[in-house]
């Protein structure tokens, strides 16, 4: 770039996003290091740290302009930082989530107490918090809402940095020993071994199946077959997700170590419980602001399975920045089952009218068979 060209438009707004990234503490190691390297906490934003055993840095290191996202410490420490120029944001007590929250969540803490049945976990718990203070109109719980989506929003960010994401996007009620759902497992396994990051909603059904191929991409080809079988004999998280979910732990016990990919779920859908395949779950409370950062990642392309109300919206979500050109270059867009959505849900032709004369004309595809889903993309640009 010469001097006389002008910088993108989302240049400056990705170097203050790094450099803001490069004053944030989110673990008791990185807080050390920021003591012990410069002896100050000055601008810093430390996030959901046990801070309990650092009395004596905290009242020694100056903490001007410092902001503590949710960290417990003593309560001589808290009010002495908030004395010398801090913003002190302290826990929330008998919260079933931490709002503040650095880092996405794992299907092993989601899923924590299964053993006891799935209403004593932790995504259960959320769940039924969000129901009732969604009742009860609280401002309060609002707002937690809004920081907790937020915060998630951010760790996401942190982790994709780089990556190249393909969206993977279908119904939840694509049962477990269909063919259907065996095909999209190879899709996400074909796409995790192409150098993807998989990204699918999080969910059961198509979602669910996308994750465990990418789980399964580091393994040989008989362990899907095997795990396949083995999900089998539960098809469906209705009528016991405790049963669903356990037979999903049993694959990943018997076969550790898988791939790793995203699901971005979300509690407002509490009737879909979040599939234990994909690594980093980024689960929120507000469902728009989880479909449209969903797609939003997914950079690299998005495809789509068939699937019903949730699944044409998302077509459509998709649709309307590849349209405007609101986010850059248009990403490529692959619908899978011709039939389908050319006659029992007629995405396509509504897709094809909007896309004519327009740059995203050429990222867009239809395909009859799953199968053929990862050529596409490669011929659209993904």
């Amino acid at each position: 770039m010469d001097s006389t060209t002008p910088a993108q438009p989302g240049a400056q707004h990705r170097q203050s996003h790094h450099a803001s990234h490069d004053r944030e503490i989110e673990s008791l190691a990185e807080f050390d290091d920021v003591v012990s390297a410069h002896g100050t906490l000055a601008h810093y934003r430390v996030q959901a740290v046990d801070l309990t055993a650092r009395t004596d840095a905290l009242m020694s290191a100056d903490p001007t302009g410092a902001v503590f996202l949710g960290c417990p410490m003593a309560p001589e420490a808290a009010a002495r930082v908030a004395a010398a120029g801090a913003l002190v944001f302290p826990p929330i007590p008998g919260l079933p989530f931490e709002p503040y929250r650095a880092h996405v969540y794992t299907p092993d803490a989601l899923y924590a107490s299964l053993d006891e049945g799935y209403e004593a976990t932790p995504d259960a718990l959320a769940y039924d918090w969000f129901q009732q203070t969604k009742a009860d109109g609280d401002v309060f719980a609002s707002m937690l809402r809004a920081i907790h989506d937020d915060a998630v929003s951010d760790a996401i960010d942190e982790l994709l940095v780089g990556a190249r994401v393909v969206g993977v996007m279908g119904g939840h009620a694509m049962a477990r020993g269909t063919s259907a759902y065996a095909g999209a497992a190879r899709l996400g396994r074909e796409l995790s071994r192409a150098g993807f990051t998989v990204a699918t909603g999080g969910g059961p059904g198509a979602m669910e199946a996308a994750n465990l191929g990418a789980y399964a991409a580091p393994f040989d080809d008989g362990m899907l077959e095997e795990a396949l079988l083995l999900l089998a004999k539960v098809a469906s998280f209705t009528p016991s997700v405790t049963d669903w979910a356990r037979s999903a732990f049993e694959v990943r016990e018997r076969w550790p170590g898988g791939g790793a990919s995203v699901g971005i779920p979300t509690w407002f859908y509490g009737h879909e419980p979040p599939n234990a395949f994909a690594a980093h779950i980024a689960k929120y409370f507000a469902n728009a602001t989880r479909e449209d950062g969903l797609l939003a990642r997914s950079n690299a392309g998005v495809v789509f399975l068939p699937g019903a109300a949730g699944t044409v919206q998302e077509v459509f979500d998709n649709a309307t920045p590849n349209y405007y050109e609101s986010r850059g270059e248009p990403t490529p867009m692959v619908l899978v089952d011709r039939r389908h959505w050319t006659e029992k849900l007629p995405a396509w032709p509504l897709l094809t009218s909007l896309a004519g004369g327009r740059t995203m004309e050429s990222r867009i595809a239809l395909v009859d068979r799953i199968e053929e889903a990862p050529e596409a993309l490669k011929r659209l640009g993904g």
